[in-house]
Parts: structure tokens; C-alpha cells; sequence
């Protein structure tokens, strides 16, 4: 698919067998329409590499879940069809790289679909979010994150996976919810301090005090994208990441904050980045692609 080729055709999409969770969604086109953009771009990766190969591990550990979810006694992949595309070849330069998802997202939305992009490094997100700011400028993000990805660049990349919140933000009416940050940098706290009524941070030392309807306030009634970097987790639970971080949360601190955001507000979209598939770490891929079933299951 080429930068600017917004037309769908099959042979730009996988086999349902190929895709996300392997032919088991629902078929009929009266289901809502998910659409999986993998998007494997690593171009401002500082530590470790390896993202991009996380989209495709995802899809493949897809094919290994089990779709009956024994919180929601239901098998959710019922409620959705899903489409999943062929990766595009990437462009180099990050910039570039972060129109052309903007322009698959858009297309995606066009089509009446849910886009979910697989990432990749945490610098797709604002190519990502460009075409949901058009149609809602006032839209929340719901961030899962160990970092505040605040910088205004990061290595004189302006569009670096550091400043992947901060170039979002540019967007003045654009407000943030981020969630398990344990790492900012005093380059960011003026920026923060300047913005503390459209950015809401939990912190990770914190955990043990957060409380959900507090996290969640902000997002009631809004329209939100979901970003989700896997290094949020702890380093325990997730150290295929790039920049694996003690001190995270664990599966069952993330799903009661998903569960009652999706209550109160509007998922539009979604983004699963920073997973670095690694030998013999397999449960991390797996772990990734059950967080995006369980954001789908909690959706729709």
C-alpha cells in the first residue's frame, strides 16, 4: 500500500487465517468492522531494538488464544469482524513514516472501522492519532506507559519515541490520562506543570493509592484512543520491550482501568507499541496480543 493509496482491496488485507486472531471474529456485515494496521516502524528506537517484528508476533500469538473470556462469560470476538492488513513498507525517515500511518488510520475510519495499529516503536502514535484530532479535536488518549514521553524530541529527532505524547499535545485541545509513569525528565516538568489541566498523570510509586473513578473522570462522555506501551508493564511481566522499567503494573492493575473507561466513554481507536519479540520470551508476545483482544473484548 503506498503512502497515499487509501482504496481497500484484498490484496491488500491478510487471509482471516492469517490475521488477528485467525478467523475467529465474527463474519457478517452487520458486526462492527475492526481493522488491524501493523505497523512495524523503528526509526527512533534509543535503547533496545527489535519492534519491529512486534506487530507480526502479535498476530501470530493471536492465533494461540483462547477467545472465551472468563471475566466477561462470553466469547467477545463474536461481537466484531476483523480485518487485518498486510504490513506496508515502511518509510525511513520517521516523518514520512508517521503520514502514511495517518493516512491508513484515516482510511480505516472512512471505512466506518475501528483502526487498531500494531506497532512498533511509541513514535507511530501521534501519525496515528492525526486523522481522529481532524474529526475530534477535543478527543482523550489513554495512556498505559512507564514513561511520560513529554521531551520536545529526544537526540535532535523531533518525532522521536520520547516525544511521542508531547507531538499529540501539540494539538491545544487534546487531553491526556496517563497511567504507571515512572520515569520524566526535568526537560518535561515545565511542560507538564504548563499543561497540568489537560494532562492527568498517575504515577507508579502511587499505585497502592490510585483510585479509578479519580483515573477515570476525565474521560467520561469524551471520545479516546487508547496507546498502550507494553513497557508499562513491570520488567518482570514484560521484558520484551526496548526499555524494560521495575516498578510497573501487572495484568490485574490494567484491566479494571480499562473495563471502566470503556464504560464511561467512547473507544475510537487504539494502538499496542514497544513490543521487542525475543528468543524464549514467547509469554511476552502472547501477553500483547491478549491485552489487544481484551481492548477489543471491552469495546465492543
Amino acid at each position: 500500500m503506498g503512502i497515499c493509496d487509501t482504496k481497500m482491496t484484498h490484496s491488500h488485507l491478510l487471509s482471516p487465517q492469517e490475521g488477528f486472531l485467525g478467523a475467529r471474529a465474527a463474519t457478517g456485515a452487520e458486526y462492527p468492522l475492526v481493522r488491524v494496521i501493523p505497523f512495524g516502524m523503528e526509526a527512533t528506537v534509543s535503547y533496545g531494538a527489535g519492534t519491529a517484528k512486534g506487530p507480526g508476533a502479535m498476530i501470530a500469538a493471536s492465533h494461540e488464544l483462547s477467545i472465551f473470556d472468563d471475566e466477561l462469560w462470553d466469547v467477545p470476538s463474536r461481537y466484531f469482524r476483523v480485518q487485518t492488513l498486510r504490513e506496508p513498507v515502511i518509510a525511513t525517515n520517521a516523518e514520512t513514516a508517521l503520514d502514511q500511518l495517518a493516512t491508513l488510520t484515516g482510511a480505516a475510519l472512512e471505512d466506518g472501522a475501528f483502526p487498531f495499529t500494531f506497532g512498533g516503536e511509541h513514535a507511530i502514535t501521534p501519525g496515528a492519532l492525526r486523522p481522529f484530532v481532524e474529526r475530534w479535536p477535543d478527543i482523550a488518549i489513554l495512556h498505559f506507559d512507564a514513561h511520560a514521553d513529554l521531551r520536545d524530541g529526544y537526540d535532535g529527532d523531533h518525532f522521536s519515541h520520547a516525544a511521542a505524547l508531547r507531538r499529540c499535545l501539540d494539538n491545544p485541545d487534546v487531553s491526556l490520562v496517563s497511567i504507571g509513569i515512572r520515569n520524566i525528565s526535568a526537560e518535561e516538568i515545565p511542560f507538564y506543570e504548563a499543561n497540568r489541566h489537560r494532562i492527568h498523570i498517575h504515577w507508579a510509586k502511587d499505585k497502592a493509592q490510585w483510585n479509578l473513578d479519580e483515573i477515570i473522570k476525565p474521560l467520561k462522555g469524551k471520545k479516546v484512543y487508547v496507546t498502550f506501551d507494553v513497557d508499562g508493564f513491570d520488567a518482570s511481566a514484560m521484558p520484551a520491550t526496548g526499555t524494560p522499567e521495575p516498578g510497573g503494573f501487572l495484568w490485574g492493575d490494567v484491566l479494571p482501568i480499562l473495563r471502566r473507561a470503556a464504560e464511561v466513554s467512547q473507544w475510537v481507536g487504539a494502538d499496542i507499541n514497544e513490543l521487542a519479540p525475543a528468543d524464549g520470551l514467547h509469554a511476552c508476545d502472547r501477553l500483547a496480543a491478549k491485552l489487544a483482544y481484551k481492548i477489543l473484548a471491552y469495546r465492543f
